[in-house]
């Protein structure tokens, strides 16, 4: 009798620290130990929120949204070349526009996030099972990586040509809200392996902006891509964290809060390394920005601060139970404090003397933190995560669509002139053994070498 009495305390005790602690757990924990933002980096944030913002307005002058700087302020409503609606892209993906900030020397591809009233974005969710799609030695979400194609079929003579005369100095730029960051993720990994078709453009002047990122690949690309890719997450939002997949998550939207409990619950038993040794699970990809505006045992919004880093371990895995679990993944806040903290940055710095990291300094500090990371998944091995230096080996043995070298300028291969074929890209960087199962590329060159 008193064996069974201690048992049932302690199984108290556990449920009740376990209830405390999903309990008090708040999203400002996720990002306790990343240093901040410089406003140089975040700088672009507000105004990327604001082109996706207005892919649903008809006239900027008149919106029916107000953005929190009382207007379209920070973008030019004659820079857009080409706006879509849904009857233009049908079931294939979300509206999107492409945007020409010749202020700035960008083009802009921006996709709009999930309706919540269409069937069609469902059907994108759908269309996916875990496993379902490699890609470039990993994993990534099936109808978003087709997605992605589509758009890309549509659109890439349209943005080399205004890459072109834009000169060899502009910028191309992916950004999505929602379902639509895991799109601009995927087109942004698509044309970093195939700049080829953009007139070679350089890696360093390709960037996505995934605001409130979808998980759309595994582990060892979301930081393979963290030199170009940045995710921006508000406080609480629950879609980074939520290790569902996405077609489960919409599709009980209704019993959303009870999904999201019973997940919780589910990961809080899941070691770490069984996360990390599942290749199908996907996560947020690349570099992540979080913004901070809220704390423990504290009501209401405080100055928002931003935080970032190139996280391996600790992910956005925590799923928060908070009243703004979902208000936090909406555009319009994220648009609201991105520019509040943009601002306070911008006021600090301005208070203090030179900045105490310049610029070039902090470009290479970026490198060598996105070096580290890839190190230390190599180090948890995660699958199919590559070193920095076996990296760089591969791209010396075998230079391809992704070295960032001077060779692909003086080839002698002719530039793409026609429209390409995003499919077969697809099927360049993977193939099929004996027994009919998929293999990288990469992964079967080695396997070779080690055979000889």
């Amino acid at each position: 009798m008193s064996v069974s009495c201690g048992l049932e305390c302690v199984l108290c005790v556990g449920c009740v620290r376990w209830a405390w602690k999903r309990l008090t757990y708040i999203g400002a924990y996720d990002s306790e130990t990343w240093p901040p933002a410089s406003p140089d980096d975040f700088e672009p944030v507000p105004r990327i929120c604001q082109i996706i913002m207005a892919i649903s307005e008809e006239d900027l002058a008149n919106p029916k949204i107000m953005p929190a700087s009382r207007g379209y302020t920070q973008i030019d409503g004659d820079g857009f070349h080409k706006r879509t609606t849904y009857d233009d892209v049908g079931t294939a993906c979300p509206p999107y526009v492409v945007y020409v900030d010749r202020r700035r020397n960008e083009v802009v591809l921006a996709v709009r996030g999930l309706n919540l009233v269409r069937n069609a974005d469902y059907k994108v969710l759908m269309d996916n099972k875990l496993g379902m799609q490699m890609f470039d030695g990993g994993y990534v979400h099936h109808g978003l990586l087709k997605a992605a194609q589509f758009i890309l079929e549509r659109e890439t003579e349209t943005l080399r040509e205004l890459l072109r005369q834009q000169g060899p100095d502009c910028k191309l730029i992916f950004a999505g809200h929602s379902l639509g960051s895991g799109i601009a993720a995927l087109m942004t990994v698509l044309v970093v392996n195939n700049r080829k078709a953009f007139g070679n453009i350089p890696r360093s002047h390709i960037r996505c902006y995934a605001l409130a990122p979808a998980r759309c690949m595994s582990l060892n690309l979301a930081v393979k891509y963290a030199d170009v890719i940045y995710s921006i997450v508000l406080q609480d939002d629950f879609l980074p964290r939520t290790p569902t997949p996405l077609e489960y998550i919409f599709g009980s939207i209704f019993c959303l809060p009870c999904l999201l409990f019973l997940f919780c619950l589910r990961d809080t038993f899941k070691q770490d390394k069984k996360k990390f040794k599942d290749p199908r699970r996907l996560y947020a990809p690349g570099r992540m920005y979080h913004i901070v505006e809220r704390k423990f045992c504290r009501c209401g919004r405080y100055p928002p601060e931003v935080r970032t880093a190139i996280p391996v371990e600790g992910r956005f895995e925590h799923i928060v139970l908070s009243c703004s679990t979902t208000a936090d993944h909406g555009i319009i806040w994220i648009e609201r404090e991105s520019a509040l903290a943009l601002e306070l940055m911008k006021e600090n710095e301005k208070a203090t003397t030179p900045p105490a990291e310049q610029k070039m300094e902090r470009l290479q500090s970026f490198k060598e933190e996105h070096k580290n990371a890839l190190h230390r998944a190599k180090t948890l091995d995660v699958p199919h995560a590559i070193d920095i230096s076996e990296e760089e080996t591969h791209e010396s043995a075998f230079p391809g669509p992704s070295s960032d070298t001077h060779s692909e300028t003086t080839s002698s291969e002719p530039k793409s002139a026609g429209k390409t074929s995003w499919d077969e890209l697809v099927d360049k960087l993977f193939t099929r053994d004996e027994d009919g199962k998929l293999i990288v590329n990469r992964d079967m060159v080695a396997r070779d070498v080690a055979i000889e």
